[in-house]
């Protein structure tokens, strides 16, 4: 079984965790709908990405819709 070979002060211990402490996530607006969105990333209530629609979320709502009515029939 392993044993440390020194004691570790709580200080030290604290020290050596202190850049472990999670951070928020950054968040920036999307140029369309004005929501905040995750930078780089395709915003998920509009479907625009710098500018233009790269996404249908419309149809792709649609979609959806219809497979669990579907899948509720069955």
């Amino acid at each position: 079984m392993a044993v440390p070979r020194h004691h570790m002060a709580k200080g030290k211990q604290l020290r050596r965790r202190s850049h472990l402490a999670l951070e928020g996530s950054v968040l920036s607006k999307c140029s369309h709908c004005g929501k905040m969105t995750m930078p780089h990333q395709v915003c998920k209530f509009c479907g625009f990405y710098k500018g233009r629609e790269v996404v249908d979320v419309l149809a792709k709502e649609l979609k959806k819709r219809e497979k669990k009515t579907a899948s509720r029939a069955k």
